[in-house]
């Protein structure tokens, strides 16, 4: 069995057994208050215990209450304080799909991704540079603290053409009323539908979080692993073997980077012989201790809720993360040599290549956080400090650093709610990214109930450049020029509008010292600055009683001539019945239409995992068409797919679903594709 698997499902029983004792540490069956009645007990789903006999004068005919069979749940993101509900739709199959609609992939699920918007990195300090997988893993900030009085589980599987498979699995319940733990795992698998194309994912996620019965002491806990494996094939040799009879069957294309000709359909046995591995573990804790003033509320002659205004806190965060990226060719036939200067222009000695960064990093950040009114938490001041100690080891050189920065924020959700203000900032002062800093406000008012809110944003970023662009990365990136600090601004703004069912947006970017891959093996920085500006328009327009137009629509435009590659256009659209069939289905049938301008389309390096800039190849596709009919009976949910109908053709001398759109030179998106899937909640 894989050694990892076992060291993370040791963790995970570690975990829970040490929630078990301290759960039972923290149980009393009574606890008397300052006016002799007993605060309520709970059991393990966290529903109230009726007080043991009846008293006198008790009505014995009690009512049912509805809460002891139902289920409240509710969420919100770490570090964030609005809450949320769970999402019951049906009618956007993407909210269960890790690639947005905007994001374009090398042509399988589980290959390297980048998006068809201008997205710049907009986070200070230390970053290791490598991001075409990110929106595959789990990360601290998108984790959802639960808060639910019954067990609640959800289990979701996809299947797709070519043995394509994605597993979901969400479990989170209340072991208390204070005490809450959840856990997430995803796999996702795909062999591809090209040679040494095949991909799997593994990602896993534990958090919970705890507060003391007098609401002083709080912990959250958050522990992330991800297991990325992408097998590399560089693209196919010619783009006009498209269009050859003989290869209608696109596992027989020839790539120009081999691999394993016989791909394993076991998705816990995926082989890599020619690609990249990344292996990221993460754990989070926080803790906080408040002052502040206690209170109570009578609920009825038995039951007491105590209360607890926090008007100073003390946090402790406790960071420790590692990270490894590997691009590995272990290939050793004939041709390699010769494919490598055909295509790449690299010699190389034939025999295995192997590049490999591995990195740790421990933070301790320590913070003061005040909130100015007794009765909102929604506004509170934060000033704090960050040590970080990094270690890095590239082949037989190992290097450690630090950083030393500080960090504010304010925020400030009035308690009618009709403004919202938040400012952030972070400064290094010391250690090897001193200089870098970020400033961030974001302001938002409700104008009102027809016309909906406004918001405003600025933000200015001067960050160093990602570390595989520096000299001691073992990475085979020659960098062209000085390596400067980058500098952005983002100024933003928005209008929405629940009532109308619309939204307005529009971002202006200033960039200098902008820092790329220009080539397979090379990168450099534009000192010029130059500006992007984005603007954006999402509307769902109700044509019927039951047919629904859901548009999303970007325009983007560059100034001058900066080496970033942008579609002018990109559009999104959803056709779709709704409705409900027979009171207990609900169910929405129609199709997706996605369209981009032709456009200079990125390049991909695989030795490098970066996408890179070329100015000679234009990327024209058809627009993308979908059909789909997705349904929910209670507590199931299905999604039914039909993707890329518009690679409908007679391109190979006979019709069949060969016309593929690309993503990059060399790199053909799939043709005709199935999905299958199912989510499917169950409580306890």
């Amino acid at each position: 069995m894989n050694k990892n698997f076992l060291v993370r499902f040791s963790i995970l029983t570690i975990f829970v057994a040490l929630s078990t004792v301290f759960t039972q540490a923290q149980e009393r069956d009574l606890r008397l208050d300052g006016t002799g009645t007993t605060s309520p007990r709970y059991d393990a789903q966290g529903r109230v215990i009726p007080n043991a006999p009846r008293q006198a004068g008790q009505d014995s005919l009690k009512h049912r209450d509805n809460n002891n069979d139902s289920i409240t749940i509710y969420y919100r993101f770490f570090d964030s304080t609005r809450t949320r509900n769970l999402d019951t739709t049906v009618t956007d199959f993407l909210t269960r799909f890790p690639i947005p609609a905007h994001y374009v992939t090398l042509g399988n699920f589980g290959t390297a991704a980048r998006s068809l918007l201008f997205n710049p990195n907009l986070k200070p300090g230390f970053d290791a540079g490598f991001h075409a997988f990110d929106i595959y893993k789990f990360r601290f900030e998108d984790t959802k603290f639960y808060q639910t009085t019954r067990p609640y589980t959800e289990l979701g599987y996809m299947l797709g053409s070519k043995a394509e498979q994605m597993i979901n699995l969400t479990h989170t319940q209340n072991i208390r009323p204070n005490f809450n733990m959840a856990l997430q795992y995803r796999l996702i698998n795909s062999p591809g539908n090209l040679q040494n194309q095949n991909t799997s994912h593994n990602s896993y996620r534990i958090n919970g979080n705890y507060q003391s019965r007098n609401k002083r002491y709080s912990v959250y806990g958050i522990f992330t692993a991800n297991k990325l494996l992408s097998s590399e094939n560089g693209g196919i040799q010619r783009d006009t073997l498209l269009n050859d009879y003989r290869y209608t069957n696109r596992y027989l294309i020839p790539t120009r980077l081999a691999g394993d000709t016989n791909p394993s359909r076991n998705p816990f046995n995926t082989r890599v012989t020619t690609g990249n591995v990344y292996n990221e573990t993460n754990f989070l804790l926080r803790q906080q201790y408040d002052f502040g003033q206690s209170d109570s509320l009578i609920v009825n002659d038995s039951t007491v809720v105590r209360l607890f205004y926090p008007r100073f806190r003390l946090q402790h965060n406790f960071i420790f993360s590692k990270q490894q990226y590997e691009f590995r060719d272990l290939f050793e036939g004939s041709n390699k040599t010769n494919d490598y200067l055909t295509f790449f222009k690299r010699a190389i000695p034939n025999d295995s290549i192997m590049y490999r960064d591995t990195w740790k990093s421990i933070q301790n950040d320590f913070s003061i956080i005040s909130f100015p009114e007794k009765n909102n938490l929604n506004q509170f001041i934060k000033a704090g400090i960050t040590l970080e100690n990094l270690s890095g080891t590239f082949g037989n050189l190992s290097q450690k650093y630090h950083n030393i920065f500080l960090n504010g924020e304010y925020r400030n959700r009035t308690r009618n709610q009709k403004w919202d203000l938040e400012g952030v900032g972070q400064f290094y002062f010391n250690g090897v990214n001193s200089g870098d800093y970020a400033a961030q406000v974001n302001l938002k008012r409700v104008i009102s109930k027809k016309l909906g809110y406004l918001e405003l944003g600025f933000q200015n970023v001067n960050r160093s450049p990602s570390f595989i662009f520096r000299p001691e990365s073992m990475f085979p990136l020659t960098f062209n020029g000085s390596l400067n600090k980058e500098n952005l601004t983002r100024i933003s703004g928005s209008l929405t509008n629940d009532a109308l069912n619309f939204s307005l947006s529009g971002d202006y970017y200033l960039v200098s010292n902008y820092t790329y891959a220009d080539s397979f093996f090379s990168a450099t920085q534009e000192g010029t600055l130059f500006n992007v500006l984005h603007l954006a328009a999402k509307k769902k327009f109700k044509l019927t009683k039951y047919l629904n137009l859901y548009s999303e629509v970007h325009l983007q435009q560059k100034a001058g001539n900066p080496p970033v590659n942008l579609p002018l256009l990109f559009t999104s659209n959803r056709l779709q019945f709704e409705g409900v069939y027979y009171k207990n289905m609900l169910y929405a049938i129609g199709v997706e239409v996605r369209y981009h301008t032709p456009y200079k389309a990125d390049n991909y390096s695989p030795f490098l995992g970066q996408f890179f800039y070329q100015d000679s190849y234009t990327v024209n596709n058809r627009p993308e068409v979908n059909a789909f009919f997705n349904f929910r009976i209670k507590t199931f949910k299905a999604f039914v797919r039909a993707e890329n109908i518009n690679t409908l053709g007679t391109n190979t001398g006979s019709i069949g679903f060969n016309k593929n759109n690309f993503t990059a030179q060399y790199y053909p998106q799939q043709g005709f594709w199935f999905r299958l899937g199912i989510w499917w909640t169950f409580i306890n």
